[in-house]
């Protein structure tokens, strides 16, 4: 008996420590880390080519760390996967060449644990994304089936009612009916009395408009009074002809100015950077946008706009030019032909703000016009504007050609600007 229980304390140690092993295995292999710490650092260092759900410049994450469960083997991709591609890793090589031999940046400066919490963080969060989805009701597909009974006696108890609303209604028209053969006469004496007042009322209306065209005065003084108004209402709209303040049209693409140029301070010349150079300030190609949206917000519907204009597929960030298409942009500020404006003259040499002309687009959801931008407008604004020469090079280059004519020194048109392109082509 007591051999028996030696032999069971030995087998039972062995037990223990067979699962002990396995248990510190199954730790090392799939390590827990803190997932609130790894969703601070996957923001931090891995949003810019990386989701969970989706592919974006690398893979989605959540199957990939849901189908590879060796975690040392990830550390060491994650902290630097060249080491990996150079000491030719199956693993490594296979990733390498399904992205087209585009490198991972390495992550040299996260530590074990670091890599460790980031992980877990996705492990959970695409656990969570997978429970929701199976919590997501499925649509039931409608059962192919005959009307049911309750349907029929609906129909049935419709059709009843109809039937006793028909007949209830003819007996109140016969009603109706023997009341008006009854009181007919009263009727025709009442029509004929309401015809006498109505031609009355019609001949005092006459005999009041007829002593009013007799009063001389009063007759001038109403042609008078319409003279003048019709006279203001038509200088007012011909004063106003071609002034379209306040226009908004509705543009292909819902740009938010208040969101870019207002909550990001995003400078207005980083998109209409022809302001600063040119006369025009140019619309921005959709490529400005897509330096920001080829990574932020791609769930939108208007940024799929672009997208599709472009003929980029966000999935493969690919561009194909056989599906692209201009965007119809709507041009809300437009001056006549025979009025010339230079931007970079106003803007660069000027000193003026976008919003002196254009109002404050940093707080407009849709842009619209908001100067008038007539002639007396400009005018205005040029007797009140003052100039500033100094440290100009513009008014430092009309001082010194001022200093030569007044020592009789040669003065060209060129010095004074005359062969800018400007100066012709316009």
């Amino acid at each position: 008996m007591r051999s028996f229980s030696l032999i069971l304390k030995q087998f039972s140690r062995s037990v223990l420590l067979i699962a002990g092993f396995a248990f510190g295995s199954l730790s090392v292999a799939h390590a827990q880390g803190d997932a609130a710490k790894g969703e601070a650092l996957f923001k931090a260092n891995c949003t810019a080519c990386h989701k969970i759900d989706q592919e974006m410049t690398g893979p989605a994450l959540g199957p990939q760390l849901t189908e590879e469960t060796d975690d040392k083997y990830l550390v060491q991709w994650i902290q630097n996967n060249q080491a990996l591609i150079a000491a030719k890793n199956p693993k490594a090589l296979a990733i390498y060449n399904k992205y087209q031999q585009k490198g991972m940046t390495v992550f040299s400066s996260l530590s074990e644990g670091d890599v460790t919490n980031i992980i877990t963080y996705i492990r959970e969060d695409w656990k969570k994304i997978q429970e929701d989805k199976a919590k997501a009701p499925a649509p039931s597909a409608a059962a192919e089936s005959g009307p049911s009974e309750m349907v029929v006696f609906g129909l049935i108890g419709i059709i009843i009612i109809a039937f006793i609303v028909i007949l209830v209604l003819n007996r109140v028209v016969g009603s109706l009916e023997r009341v008006l053969l009854k009181n007919k006469d009263l009727l025709v004496e009442d029509a004929l009395a309401a015809e006498a007042a109505g031609t009355a009322a019609i001949d005092a209306r006459k005999a009041f408009i007829a002593k009013i065209l007799k009063n001389k005065k009063l007759v001038f003084f109403i042609l008078v009074s319409g003279t003048i108004a019709m006279g203001s209402w038509g200088w007012e709209t011909l004063w106003n002809t071609n002034v379209h303040q306040g226009y908004q049209p509705v543009q292909p693409i819902k740009y938010s100015h208040e969101l870019h140029a207002g909550v990001m301070k995003i400078d207005c010349q980083y998109c209409h950077s022809g302001a600063y150079k040119s006369k025009n300030a140019s619309i921005p190609s959709l490529n400005v946008c897509m330096n920001c949206h080829k990574v932020v917000k791609t769930e939108s519907e208007e940024i799929h706009k672009i997208y599709d204009a472009l003929g980029y597929d966000p999935k493969t960030q690919k561009y194909d030019s056989t599906m692209a298409k201009p965007i119809q942009w709507v041009r809300i500020h437009n001056l006549p032909d025979l009025a010339y404006f230079n931007h970079s003259q106003h803007v660069k040499v000027g000193g003026i703000k976008c919003q002196q002309c254009h109002g404050p687009v940093q707080t407009m959801k849709e842009v619209y016009q908001y100067s008038p931008l007539t002639m007396k407008w400009c005018i205005q604004c040029h007797k009140r504007t003052e100039v500033n020469g100094k440290g100009n090079a513009y008014y430092d280059s009309i001082l010194a050609a001022h200093d030569k004519i007044k020592k009789g020194e040669k003065v060209t048109a060129a010095v004074l600007g005359g062969i800018e392109c400007g100066k012709c082509h316009y």
